[in-house]
């Protein structure tokens, strides 16, 4: 069984920074990408960001462009999540997840298919 467990959210006052990390158990076959989503209160899971196993290739979503960065080590089965420039909308609980399709890779669509964490909630104030 693959586990991701994410760490490193908190509260933190707009324009901060924070950094997520996300630890990964193992890989198993097929494992071709993972990523960061959120979701806020009364709102759908979004897509924060992508990164394919190799940390070769990144995607983001439009509202995070230029203010994260989505990275990894493989040799520490790690992902990590850099968010700067922290808004009021950032406030949400990210969740980091792994999975093997390029469709969700690409339009950053929750997967239905594949490994998540529990979350780690990201609290953003004026």
């Amino acid at each position: 069984q693959v586990q991701l467990v994410e760490s490193g959210g908190g509260s933190v006052q707009a324009g901060g920074s924070l950094t997520l990390s996300c630890a990964i158990s193992r890989y198993t076959n097929g494992i071709n990408y993972w990523g960061w989503f959120r979701q806020a209160p009364g709102k759908e899971r979004e897509g924060v960001a992508g990164i394919y196993i190799s940390g070769s290739s990144t995607v983001y979503a439009d509202p995070v462009k230029g203010r994260f960065t989505i990275s990894q080590d493989n040799a520490k089965k790690m992902m990590y999540l850099q968010m700067n420039s922290l808004k009021l909308d950032d406030t949400a609980m990210y969740y980091c997840a792994a999975w093997w399709d390029y469709s969700n890779f690409k339009s950053l669509r929750p997967p239905s298919v594949g490994y998540w964490g529990r979350g780690t909630q990201v609290t953003v104030s004026s």
